[in-house]
């Protein structure tokens, strides 16, 4: 069978995460939404999504497909209910579609026409920017069990303090020594080639994913993802970076959300808690507005390819866009857009061929180039946002 994920109705909530990428390709746990559907299918799958994104993700459809809502994460039961799919049948949530069987020659799609099949067991949804840090716990804890299951661990090292050792996996070529890691709270994953320094302090739920980095004496509590090839220090806690980004030295980031090669300057520090203790609004861009959370703590949101300069400061609940540049004292504005170069003071427009000269010169740290398509890519989202810029 082929599987085809689909962005669904949640794809403007999670922008600015969702300007570069698909739904599903986003990082919760351990694995990217992808990453989790391809290990319990046991098989690739392609993506229906944005045309501007096309060509980085494209579309495969053969003669029979299934077509998956990329929001909702697999588990065991909903696996079995999606692999025995059959023609004119579709699964739902409630009035959601989590997925539904089509043909190539199906021109257009009425589920009114369809047998519906209720999912009505538990399931993870990622429908806002903040559920990816406030429900990372749980997808921990699924992937932990996927990833390990009739596996195991390399030992631990015996220089390290460990409790809750039975709930903390190393994966081959990690390198751990010297550091306190408390797995008592939920499972700790050190994934290949990770590198965890010494005087490190860490508890679970908690995901170092291949090639990260955590740096000497860091304090990084659950529930926490560090992406692959990412760098941290200095104190986190209840945050998800993507990958290739770098939050290298002291300051503190909690209740989070980091997209790829974003880097945040020395003593760089967010609020997570308004100091009225009130709910925190956060900007969304569907309704162009700040929207309820329902979460007392939450902290920043920040697209890729943005960075900040030393000790910046972040107010409770700020969402900074793609590839800007933010730097100097004072707060800045709650929602910075996309390609804005400023800060507290105001900003400018940080425009694409200086934005594009460092995005090479950052990813060729990594041998990694920036392509056409890359570019591309980012060429539509400053267009797109354009309206948000004020300078």
């Amino acid at each position: 069978m082929n599987y085809i994920l689909f962005d669904g109705p949640s794809r403007n909530n999670l922008l600015p995460f969702t300007f570069t990428r698909p739904v599903a390709d986003i990082r919760i746990g351990i694995l990217t939404i992808r990453e989790k559907w391809e290990a319990y299918l046991d098989t690739t799958t392609t993506t229906i999504t944005e045309d501007y994104l096309s060509d980085k993700f494209p579309m495969v459809e053969m003669d029979a497909n299934v077509m998956i809502n990329a929001s909702y994460l697999p588990n065991l039961e909903l696996i079995e209910m999606v692999k025995d799919l059959k023609e004119n049948q579709a699964i739902f949530k409630d009035e959601d579609v989590i997925a539904f069987y089509t043909k190539d020659t199906q021109e257009d799609i009425d589920f009114d026409t369809y047998e519906a099949l209720e999912y009505n067991d538990e399931v993870i949804k990622i429908e806002y920017t903040w559920d990816i840090f406030s429900k990372n716990a749980e997808a921990i804890q699924e992937d932990f069990n996927l990833l390990t299951k009739g596996r195991t661990s390399i030992p631990i090292p015996g220089s390290n303090n460990v409790m809750g050792a039975e709930h903390i996996f190393i994966e081959e070529g990690a390198a751990v020594e010297c550091a306190i890691l408390n797995a008592t709270k939920g499972p700790i994953y050190i994934g290949k080639d990770s590198l965890i320094m010494e005087g490190s302090m860490v508890r679970g739920p908690l995901a170092i994913c291949e090639g990260a980095v955590v740096k000497m004496g860091a304090k990084i509590y659950g529930p926490t993802t560090i992406g692959v090839q990412c760098k941290v220090g200095g104190e986190v806690n209840n945050a998800v970076l993507f990958a290739n980004s770098s939050k290298g030295h002291d300051g503190y980031l909690g209740n989070s959300v980091i997209g790829e090669w974003c880097n945040l300057g020395a003593d760089t520090n967010n609020s997570n808690l308004k100091n009225n203790y009130a709910e925190v609004r956060l900007w969304n861009y569907e309704t162009e507005s700040f929207a309820r959370t329902g979460l007392q703590f939450c902290g920043l949101m920040m697209g890729d390819h943005s960075k900040c300069g030393i000790s910046t400061m972040f107010n409770t609940g700020t969402v900074v866009g793609v590839s800007s540049n933010i730097f100097g004292s004072g707060f800045p504005r709650n929602f910075v857009p996309s390609f804005s170069w400023g800060g507290h003071s105001g900003f400018t427009t940080y425009v694409t061929k200086k934005a594009f000269e460092v995005a090479e010169l950052v990813l060729s740290r990594r041998e990694e180039a920036l392509t056409d398509v890359d570019k591309a890519i980012l060429e539509h989202v400053f267009e797109e946002t354009k309206k948000y810029r004020r300078g």
